[in-house]
């Protein structure tokens, strides 16, 4: 918990008396956004985490003249209690006593009123409704520049520098001209004559180009405009070396290299002199948007991010044989963490994180961590999102349950695994509720069902044994997953909210499966694997439209001695076994011509039928 007092009065003052003689605003809206809509953040951008002093990846902070508060969904119900100080009142979103941002402040501001936001950091699709449900209130929705928690921030971070770098297109599988091509077809069909990309992981996954500029995500700041003639890259240009112009060259394409910050200037004069429409996205940011004349913008999800959802065969092939590679490291982390414990040795939730870090790195190809490893001992595990700091470290011994969501980036994918442990004897609780967990799992991946059914309508598959029992979790089922780039991926994802750009499930996409159950205080237990969507046969396979499933490329054991096989059904014990067969004739080859004698015996034992 770190004191917020100082720096809100300073953001009150700014409210009272604005920049440039603006006035005055009643309310500031601090999304958790950047101006690219990114779900993780560089750490200049990380504006509501410094204001609010909670740094969970998700969450919108208000500050009014009287009060502060933070809205933030159930995987942070926790983490916000335990850092919010008394500046702020935690508003747990999904609760159904839990107002909305625009009916709280309809609520408490007076007719007249007018609240302020900073239009680059919050998308067209959020800014809609509460500018409409505001001004139905009788107060207003302005846009602000500058940001006032820049001006607050004396020690804000500098914007991040790294370089750009090319993948090969024995990666990517396609090169820049090729889906460049597909996209002015899409454009030509919708009439659109200049397209906005400004989501980070479109442009990296577009131009075959990988970055750094957020932790744990492959991508660098930049916007791409595309018009029937042009392609428009706005990037600081001292991030791309010679390389990448020749990476250009050998794509096929020549973009029109503008500084970062000549976007809004270039739209502006692109959309004033289009003949047709400008397609952006209503996820960008509404200062884009308001760039566009209204009777020219076209608002639909951009056919790239459809495109990237859908891996091709190579980026396919690629997902799988990183998962291979990495279920090599995880089974070696977790035969390494039983014999430590055995031998006595203390091990924490950090110096573990450390330790799977470091088996991962030895895999060919290996690029970094995807996300920082979520290791959880204990209660710690029923923090959905926890990540151990040096206070709140806890040792792993063989008297609690062990939660490890770990995953790592590749040049060949992205991967993300949750398994939960116990090196001792769990207790009838934590097997029932293990069990549960594991039925959810194994009947959404073993469903089948239409093709392009969208997956809030799977949700429920996974969720059906818990509610069973009377238990539930806070969170999604399913998300995408990028190759070698975001771990969490749209535009689909399972899950009970509604995926508003959700084109339903096709061939080729993957996704995570990873039900969950969480005993505040006491544990936390989520298995999850990553699936890919495949084609497969039934009946008459839904009168033509096709019948598809999911393939597991996850590779690691899940723990027999959580399961009461007694719970399962025939088809449940056959799913698990089948798995480890799978696990095993993949993995134990590998760990042969390595000679790893270790962790092959810890892998044939947790592998054995049940």
């Amino acid at each position: 918990m770190r004191p917020t007092g100082e720096v809100v009065a300073a953001l009150r003052s700014l409210m009272k008396n604005l920049p440039n003689s603006l006035g005055s605003i009643n309310a500031y809206i601090i999304p958790s956004d950047d101006a690219h809509q990114s779900e993780y953040l560089a750490k200049r951008d990380e504006r509501r985490a410094f204001i609010s002093g909670f740094d969970g990846s998700a969450g919108t902070a208000v500050v009014t003249d009287k009060e502060a508060l933070l809205w933030t969904d159930g995987r942070y119900y926790q983490q916000a209690g335990k850092q919010l100080d008394e500046q702020w009142t935690l508003m747990k979103d999904g609760q159904p006593t839990t107002p909305t941002i625009d009916a709280y402040l309809a609520k408490v501001l007076e007719p007249g009123s007018k609240v302020g936001v900073d239009a680059n950091l919050i998308s067209t699709r959020a800014w809609n409704p509460l500018h409409t449900s505001l001004k139905s209130a009788g107060c207003s929705l302005l846009p602000i520049t500058p940001n006032l928690i820049d001006l607050v921030w004396k020690d804000q971070p500098a914007a991040p520098q790294h370089p750009v770098e090319p993948l090969l297109v024995e990666y990517t599988g396609q090169t820049v001209a090729q889906k460049l091509d597909a996209v002015r077809e899409k454009m030509n069909d919708k009439r659109a004559s200049v397209l906005v990309v400004s989501a980070l992981d479109e442009i990296a996954w577009f131009l075959n180009l990988r970055g750094s500029d957020i932790d744990y995500n492959p991508v660098f700041f930049s916007y791409v405009l595309i018009t029937r003639d042009d392609m428009y890259f706005f990037i600081d240009e001292k991030k791309l070396s010679e390389s990448i112009h020749e990476h250009f060259r050998t794509n096929g394409v020549q973009p029109k290299i503008r500084p970062y910050g000549d976007v809004h200037q270039v739209l502006r004069t692109l959309a004033e002199s289009s003949p047709d429409r400008v397609w952006i996205s209503l996820g960008s940011s509404y200062a884009l948007t308001a760039l566009i004349p209204e009777e020219k913008r076209l608002h639909e999800i951009t056919p790239i991010n459809l495109m990237k959802a859908v891996k091709n065969d190579t980026e396919a092939a690629g997902m799988r044989a990183c998962h291979i590679r990495d279920g090599v490291a995880l089974c070696q982390y977790f035969a390494w963490l039983e014999r430590s414990l055995k031998d006595g040795k203390v091990v924490d939730e950090i110096s573990g994180a450390d330790q799977l870090e470091l088996f991962r790195s030895k895999q060919d190809k290996y690029k970094g961590l995807s996300f920082t490893t979520i290791s959880a001992s204990g209660p710690n595990g029923s923090v959905i999102h926890y990540h151990p700091l040096p206070e709140t470290n806890r040792p792993i011994t063989d008297k609690e349950m062990y939660l490890c969501d770990s995953g790592a980036q590749f040049l060949d994918g992205t991967t993300d695994v949750t398994r939960t442990m116990h090196f001792g004897t769990p207790t009838a609780e934590e097997v029932t509720a293990f069990t549960h967990v594991l039925k959810g799992q194994i009947a959404l991946g073993t469903a089948i069902f239409p093709r392009k059914v969208k997956g809030q309508f799977l949700d429920t598959i996974a969720r059906k044994a818990l509610w069973d029992a009377g238990l539930d979790y806070g969170h999604g089922t399913g998300h995408g997953i990028g190759h070698f780039l975001n771990v969490h991926e749209g535009p689909m994802g399972i899950g009970i909210r509604l995926m508003p750009d959700d084109p339903g499930l096709e061939e080729n996409m993957f996704l995570s499966n990873e039900p969950g159950y969480y005993k505040v205080g006491k544990f936390g237990i989520r298995i999850e694997d990553i699936v890919q969507v495949v084609s497969t046969n039934i009946g008459d396979n839904f009168d033509g439209r096709g019948a598809l499933t999911f393939h597991t490329v996850t590779m690691c054991p899940i723990q027999t001695k959580l399961i009461d096989v007694g719970l399962l059904t025939e088809k449940e014990r056959t799913s698990v076994n089948r798995y480890h067969k799978t696990v095993w004739e993949t993995l134990s080859p590998l760990l042969k011509s390595a000679g790893d004698a270790e962790t092959l015996a810890w892998l044939q034992r947790e592998t054995q039928p049940i």
